[in-house]
Formats: C-alpha cells, structure tokens, sequence
C-alpha cells in the first residue's frame, strides 16, 4: 500500500460531500487535536485538518461515532491516504494486499492481515458512506466483497494447510481451493451483495465427498476445518476481529454438523425443507472454496427453491413467519400510529412511538420490505425465471416489470427499504455494534438525527414515519387475511341441505350433493388430510357453493370439483390459490359448467391452473398476439438455458405447454381472445418447444456421436402447424431433413465426454442424422404423467411412413422431381421450416419452392386440368371413405373446412409461383387475389369461411374434446351461439349450412366440380 502525503491534496471526491453535524462538540474537539498529534508524530501537515471538508468531516466522527474516531487515532497513515486518494482507490488497495497473502504462511500471520484488512475497510467504507460520496449500493458491495475476499483468503490457508500436513490431497495445492469439494455457501446479505455495516455473516459450509472418493475421515477434516474459520473469522484479539459468523442457516442445525456433504443437504431440502429455507435459498451464492462445486449444488437443488407450480401458500407461511417475529419482537407494543399533521405535538408523537423501534424486524422495518419481495418472487419465480434476482431492489423492480407490484408500490418500497439501510448503518457505525433499534430515549434519539443530517428528533421522526407506515400498508396489502365471508360451510352441518337448496341445487340433488361434501370431510381426499387444508376449505365453500348453484347443472359442476380436488397432491396449496385469488373461483367453475373436456384437463393436469393465473398478467398488459408470441417463447428459452438435458427439460416443458394450452382454451371460451390469436400463439409455443428440444437433443447426441463436419438437421412443420393455425388437441405433422457435404462419410467423436456418457462412436453420416431424429422424435412424443408434449405425425414426408423418419435433402428433392404426387405438393404448401441452421434453411426453403414450382417427372404431363381434377378426386375420393359424422364434423363436411383449404392448395399449385403462396391460408388467399388467381370476392369469402370454419372446430374441440358430438349439451350451445355471432341453435345450423353451400360453389368455380350439396347433415 502506498504512503500518505505529507502536503494537503484534498482528493476531489471529498470536496462536493455533506456532513452530519456533531451531536457532541466535546468529542469533535477531542478528535480534532488527538488527529493534530498523530500527524505531527506520523511527519505529516496538519494543515490537512484545516481544510474545511476535512475539518467537517473529522468533527462528524468525533462528534457522532466513537468506534470510527478510534480508527482514525489507530491508522493515521489510512486516513490521510484516504483524505488524498479517495474511498475508491483506497478500498481496492486493501483488498488487493489482503489477497496477495500467501495461503502458506502462519495461522497468526493470516489472521492479522484479515483483522487489518476489515479495520481500513470499515473506516473507508463508513467516510464514503456518511459523506454521501457512495451510494447505498457501492457501499454494500464493498462490505459483501470485503467479507467474500476474507472468506476467499481463510479458506485457502485452511485448505493448503490441511494439504501440507498430509490430512488432504488436493488437485491444485498452488490453487488450494480448486476442485477440492469444500464450498462456502454465503445466505442473507451477504449472498444478496448487501452486507450492513455490523453483520453477521450468515454461511452454509457444504463438501462434495465425490471430490475425495477415496478418503474416509472426510467429515471429520472439513467440520475441524470449518470451526477454524470461524475462529479466524470472528475470535477478537488486539486486532479485532473480522467478521461475526452464522452458521445456523445449514440444514437441520441442531442435528447436523458445522460442514455438511452434498448428499446429506440435498437429502434434507428435498424431504424436509421448508418456506423460510426456500426464501433463504434465494440470495445463496458461493463466495469462497471450491465455487464451482458450490454452483453445481445450488443447481441441483433448484427444484426445491423454484416449485414449477404457483403456490400461494407461501404467502400464508411468510405471513405467520412475520407474525412470529412481531410477537417476539414487538410485545406489547401496538402497530404504526396513524399520526398525521404538521405540528409539534405530532412530530413529538411520532418520534416517542419510534423510540426504541427496531428497524430490522419491526413494523414497518427492512424485513417486511424484504418478506413482500421474496414471497412473491417464491410464487411466482418457478415459472418466471426473469423474476430470481437476489438483491431485494433487484427483486422489487422486476416485480414491478411483470406487473406484480405497482410502480407506485415500488417507490414506496424501495424508499423505504434505502432510508431503513441508512439508518441501520448509522446505528451500527456509532459503536461497532450489531443493532437495529433506535435510541430509547429522546435525548438520544436528538443526537442520532443529527448523525442522520435532520435537525432534530421530531425531524427525523417526520422522515421516517410517513414512509414507514405506507410501506407497511402495502405488506399487509400482500401478507393480510384476504376478505373473507362472515360464514363458514362445514359439510358436517346440520343445515347444509338448506344452504345447498338456497345457492341454487334442485330439491332431487341435494342427497347427492350432500354425499359429496361430507367426503370431503373424511381422510379420503389426499388434499385435505390436514387441519389446515379443511379449515381453508370451509372458509371457501359458501363462495364455492354460490358460484357452482348459479350453474345451468349445479350437480354436474359439482362432481367435476370434486374430480380436480380428488387429483391434487398438495391442498394447502391449491385452496390458498383459491383463496388469493377470488376471480379464480369464477374462471373455474366457468369451465367446470361449459367443458367436460377441459374439466378432465383440468383434473388431470394440476399445472394448468398455472395458466388461468397468467392469463390475468398477459391479456391485461398485451393487445397483440406479437407480444403474447414474445412472452412464450421467452419462458421456453428461459427453460431450455437452464436445464441439463433432456430429462431435466421435458417436465417443466409439460408444464409450460399444458398451462399455455389450458389459458388459450379457456380465454376462446371467455371470449377474451379471437380463433387466429390463439392459433399464433399456440403454434409460438410448438415452434419454441421444438427449437429447444432440437438444440438440447442434439448436444447430447453430440457428446455420445461426435458432429458431421458441415452437417445439419433441420425441422418443417406442415399442416395446421405449418400455416400457425394450430387448434387444441393439434397435433405435429413433421418432416426432418439433413444434409452433410458428399465428401463427409461418418461423424468425428469427441476426445472428451460427459461423466456417465457411453464411450463415444463415429456414426455414418445417414445413420446418425437418422438417430437424432428418432431421438427428437422420442422426446417431443414421450409420455409424462400430464401426457406427452405432442403427438406427431410423420406421414407427410417422402415416402410416408416406409421411408426413413430424417430424408437427406438430395433425396427430398429428387422424390419431388420424380415421385410425388399431386397431395404431398398440395400438404408442401403449408410447409414452414421451424428450426434448423441459416444455410441449411436456405438450401431448403430453395428446394420446396422448386418442389412446388416444377412437374412431376412420373410419367404423365401434370397440366392445369389434371392438376384440378388430381384435387377434385381426392377430395370426392376422402368423402367416400372417410365420410362426415354429421353437421358438427367441421372439417369433412361437405363444403367445410378441408374444401377451404384444399381451394388454397389447388390455387397455389396452379399459381407456381413463390408471390402467390404463403403456408397461413388466409394470407395465401390474399396473395392468390393479387395474382390474379381469385376475384376480390371469392378471396372475401374464402377468408371468412376458414375463419368461420376453424373458430367453430376449435371452440367444439375445446368443448367436446376431438370427439364428434351428436348433438351438443345447452351449456356448450350457448357458447356456440355466440362463438358464431347468432340467435340460436337453429339458426347456427343454418348459417353453417349456408356458408357450407357457398364453400362447395366456390371448389366447383375454383377447382373442378363436386356435387352439391343435398341436405343439412353434410352429405355430397
């Protein structure tokens, strides 16, 4: 470290700071001379001392702090160092020469360094803090780094000296810490980078016993080796001492020891952890040791910090975790005082109530700023990983981001949150002591607001008071009983038949009903074993009962919340879901009246009701499917980054398709979302779930086969997933094509591999693009227990379903040269290539155009009018065998949806040109119009019948299910009804028998000549 000057050269960063005046002129003046002789004794100019800045800021010292007026009197040469070059340059400086120390020197050695290091440190940091030259944040961040280097310097030292006296072989001993599985975990502020002055640090010490297979006192070194840091740490000598530890945060502290192995802690998190350690969990970051060591077990223990579900009954735990500390903390003591006004009297009354308060853990305080972030962050956090930040300002603006807090909320919270980190510093600075409470007694709490710039007490009291009560406001706004009914229902009850007859059940069904509530009554349900369950339970059910009664069949509906109860794993959850979220109730029993299908989606599949609660942040904030598009595929790629392979991927894919399909299908039934909205955005979320799935299976097909040099697979989709029409229930008609440069005969294996990766072989080039595919394939289709991502189709490549599942892309435009025929031209039509490299996609794109462009070479002339009637005969040939099931058949009805879209691929394939076709069939109706290919007229009416036609199948399929009904259920109907904008039944018959009539017109204009149709059922 550099030496101080001897002539005054104020560095100017001090020059523009604000002093705290002194609450004590004595022991300003005391310090002032005391500092005279130190520099004098040290050869250096007093005159420092005149210079005003430093004058004001010696007098605040003295004045306001003892602990930093005896640094300042220790290290004279520091504190003129830092009068000439400033906090910043000072601060790096010891940090840098705390570092250098040798791991090897002696015990003694290393812990005065440490000591030494911490006592400029705290004086640096606290002179950049009072004098305002450092932010809030800089200043925590250079406690949080001082502590993680100390950390950083003690663990190396202990691990090299348990490597020289022969108890561990370590990979690297000139780099002690690597890869030796020791890892200090820091939690709290520390993990967060927002140290206080005073703090504890709060540590998990963990070890990887796979790091030293082979030795078997591992436990026994790596607990001795964590009560030596503690002791370098925290004992106190004529030094001081660095930093207090915790180490109470580990897993089960009363049963474990100081250090704990990986498998014993993630054994515990996964079986026994609870709210408060997943909370805990969120600010945890490896500072010091084996760090990567550190990372791989935060990783492995996510799951258990980010549940894939929403889960509102965090809110409850955290709200009784806060209650708790209030009891403990605050007894006797009532809440904040509603005082308001500018007079004496008030502020006088303000400032009494705040003697004594605890700015940490009382109303008010830091903690309940701290409580509002982390329970939403745990709520919502599984699923929106843009959420996870770990700093509390850091977590309360990305709250703010996804509209989870208001901005309003945000300022309240975040300026509270700065004052009460202001205050707590200055509390602590003053003597070096771990407090939080402020003054008890107004003398006192007079000369604390003065350390804090005000006046006064009643000053300071009208500072701080009015902040402290609106953000406590918006903690109970977040952690308060939500409203709830003067009545409870118990199933028990005597007058329950009453209650049930007057929400709304017939007099014939109240036996029934009956039945079904008492079991719920019973240990029978699963969800509602516990105490705790069944009390939030009869809370809910006088809502529950109104909202099933008002229902067309209150029995049926009934059953069906019966069937989604019976399924859930974890009632505590899903009831206070229900209760945090009234309007949920509402949406439920919605789709509960009109879906049986989506009922038993519902029932079977627990994480889409994840989808109803998003569907309130999505629709509110965005008007256009492009945004709703972002936000899909932002959540899958936020998905794939973090996952390790495809297992670790597929379930939180489930999760996310099941709960995006479940919000798509119940905004159509609401009528909050139009037919080609929800298309584009379910085909977002196949395209999204393919391009990561691709790239994921192909770096483990990579790690087990090696990669063909210049080699690509790329993914076409086809069908209503080729044209972004995809419809609930859509499954994935798929073509895989590859390509590899002629000279490449196999692939080149990597020289290493994954641990527990079978040796890597080369491959030919076919058979391992073939491979990849059946290994994409395998995943998008595997089952899972809320079914597979996709079902898909693979029929539509060359060859159907006798040729290989990947075609190279020399075969694929050969077989359209020589082989096709005119139905795979027209399914090419709708053909969309969804993932694959930028050349390969050229090369492909290039090759479908030709393909639809050019003639068959298959032995006859492929004209205008064959090419009609090659479309007029399939679909006269797909009415024969594969007639419609009557006038709800939407596609194979005469005049339907399939004529539609085979008058687009007839038109486009007449057309032979790239400006007139487009894979979305509405568009390429609007490019054929500009072709010339169709009238103005037609193109209107072809339009509005695939709109028509593909609203009506897909409300059906998301009411019915992919059954075609008979007839449909009055409930289902009057969805229809206003699905298709008309009074009636009948008259809904009609009007789709009309414009069935006008489509059959159009393919007999258009294409070729089809019979017309004869009756309402939808024969030819």
């Amino acid at each position: 470290m550099s030496h101080a000057p001897a002539a005054p050269d104020l560095h100017r960063g001090w020059r523009a700071c604000t002093w705290p005046a002194p609450a004590d002129a004595r022991g300003a003046r005391l310090l002032h001379e005391d500092m005279a002789r130190a520099f004098a004794e040290h050869g250096l100019d007093a005159a420092w001392l005149s210079i005003p800045p430093v004058a004001a800021m010696v007098a605040a010292m003295g004045g306001n702090s003892p602990y930093l007026s005896d640094l300042a009197r220790r290290d004279t040469d520091l504190f003129a160092r830092l009068l000439h070059e400033g906090p910043d340059t000072v601060m790096r400086d010891i940090l840098a020469h705390v570092r250098a120390e040798s791991p090897r020197q002696p015990r003694h050695a290393i812990a005065h360094a440490l000591r030494t290091a911490k006592r400029h440190a705290a004086l640096t940091i606290a002179l950049a803090d009072i004098g305002g030259a450092w932010s809030l944040q800089q200043v925590t961040h250079a406690l949080s780094h001082l502590a993680e280097t100390t950390l950083q310097v003690a663990v190396r030292h202990l691990l090299r000296t348990a490597h020289d006296a022969g108890h561990l072989v370590l990979p690297d001993p000139d780099e002690p810490a690597r890869g030796s599985g020791f890892v200090v975990l820091a939690m709290g502020k520390l993990g967060a980078r927002e140290l206080n002055y005073s703090s504890d640090i709060d540590l998990i010490v963990l070890y990887d016993p796979a790091c030293h297979p082979e030795h078997e006192d591992l436990r026994r070194i790596f607990v001795r080796m964590t009560s030596d840091l503690v002791g370098l740490m925290e004992a106190r000598d004529a030094d001081g001492y660095v930093f207090r530890t915790d180490l109470r945060l580990r897993p089960d502290p009363s049963a474990t020891p100081l250090a704990v192995s990986f498998p014993t802690a993630i054994t515990y998190y996964e079986s026994m952890g609870r709210t408060w350690e997943r909370a805990a969990m969120i600010k945890a970051r490896p500072v010091a040791g084996d760090i990567a060591a550190g990372q791989r077990f935060l990783a492995a223990i996510q799951p258990f910090v980010w549940r894939r579900h929403l889960d509102f009954a965090v809110i409850d735990d955290i709200h009784d975790m806060k209650a708790r500390i209030d009891r403990h903390r605050n007894a006797g003591r009532g809440g904040l005082p509603d005082v308001a006004g500018d007079t004496s009297a008030c502020a006088l009354a303000m400032r009494d109530w705040l003697l004594g308060h605890d700015v940490k853990l009382g109303q008010g305080g830091i903690r309940e700023v701290e409580f509002v972030a982390q329970a939403l962050q745990l709520v919502w956090g599984g699923r929106r990983p843009d959420l996870r930040a770990p700093t509390t300002l850091g977590a309360l603006r990305r709250l703010t981001q996804a509209d989870l807090i208001t901005h309003a909320q945000y300022t309240i919270l975040s300026r509270n949150y700065h004052m009460m980190r202001q205050v707590e510093h200055r509390l602590q600075m003053r003597a070096d002591h771990q407090t939080h409470k402020l003054p008890e007694t107004a003398d006192r709490f007079a000369q604390f607001a003065i350390f804090m710039n005000e006046a006064d007490g009643p000053a300071l009291a009208r500072a701080m008071l009015p902040t402290m009560q609106e953000s406590r406001r918006i903690f109970e706004q977040q952690f308060s009983e939500p409203g709830r009914p003067d009545e409870t229902i118990a199933p028990e009850d005597a007058e329950l038949g009453e209650r049930l007859e007057q929400a709304g059940f017939a007099a014939a069904t109240l036996d029934d009903a009956r039945a079904i509530l008492q079991r719920w009554d019973t240990n029978r349900l699963r969800a509602l074993r516990s105490d705790r369950a069944r009390m939030l339970l009869h809370r809910l059910l006088p809502g529950i009962l109104r909202e099933i009664g008002a229902r067309r069949d209150p029995l049926t509906v009934l059953r069906r919340f019966d069937s989604l109860l019976e399924r859930q794993w974890a009632g505590v959850q899903f009831l206070s879901l229900l209760e945090r979220n009234p309007a949920l109730v509402h949406r439920i029993m919605t789709v509960l009246d009109c879906s049986a299908f989506l009922a038993n989606h519902l029932a079977q599949a627990p994480s889409a009701l994840d989808g109803l609660l998003d569907a309130s942040m999505i629709e509110a904030t965005d008007d256009t499917a492009r945004a709703a598009v972002t936000l899909v595929r932002q959540h899958v790629a936020q998905a794939v980054a973090q996952a390790a392979g495809p297992e670790r991927l597929l379930p939180v894919l489930r999760g996310l398709v099941c709960g995006e399909e479940f919000r798509l299908s119940v905004a159509r039934l609401e009528h909050r979302m139009t037919e080609d909205r929800t298309a584009r955005v379910r085909t977002a979320m196949a395209d999204a779930v393919m391009r990561g799935l691709l790239r994921t299976v192909t770096t483990e097909h990579r790690a087990r086969h090696g990669h063909v040099p210049g080699g690509a697979m790329a993914v076409v989709a086809m069908g209503k997933a080729g044209s972004r029409e995809m419809m609930p229930g859509s499954d994935l008609d798929l073509m895989l094509v590859f390509d590899h440069p002629d000279d490449v005969m196999e692939s080149v294996v990597p020289r290493t591999r994954r641990a527990g990766m079978p040796v890597a072989r080369a491959l030919g080039a076919g058979t391992y693009f073939v491979r990849l595919a059946h290994a994409f394939i395998a995943t998008l289709t595997a089952p899972g227990a809320e079914g597979p991502l996709y079902e898909a189709d693979m029929r539509l490549r060359p060859s159907g379903s006798k040729g290989p599942v990947a075609v190279s892309l020399s075969s694929f435009r050969r077989y359209h040269a020589e082989s096709a025929w005119t139905w795979e031209r027209m399914a090419l039509t709708r053909a969309r290539i969804v993932a694959g490299p930028p050349e390969l996609t050229r090369r492909l794109r290039a090759a479908i155009d030709a393909a639809l462009d050019g003639e068959a070479d298959t032995g006859r002339a492929v004209t205008p009018d064959t090419l009609r009637e090659d479309v007029r005969a399939m679909r006269a040939r797909l009415m024969r065998d594969l007639p419609p099931q009557g006038p709800w058949d939407i596609k194979r009805r005469a005049g339907g949806l399939m004529e539609v879209e085979f008058i687009a691929q007839g038109l486009q394939l007449l057309a032979a040109r790239p400006a007139a076709r487009s894979p979305c069939t509405r568009v390429a109706f609007s490019r054929l119009a500009r072709a010339g290919m169709l009238s103005a007229a037609d193109a209107r009416l072809l339009r509005r019948a695939d709109l028509f036609w593909r609203s009506a199948q897909s409300m059906l399929r998301i009411l019915m299910g992919t059954e075609i009904p008979d007839h449909l259920p009055p409930a289902a109907q009057e969805i229809m009804v206003r699905e298709l904008g008309v009074h009636d039944e009948a008259d809904m018959l009609a009007c789709m028998d009309d414009m069935a009539h006008h489509v059959r017109d159009a393919f007999s204009r258009l294409i070729a000549p089809l019979p017309a149709i004869g009756d309402t059922q939808g024969g030819a």
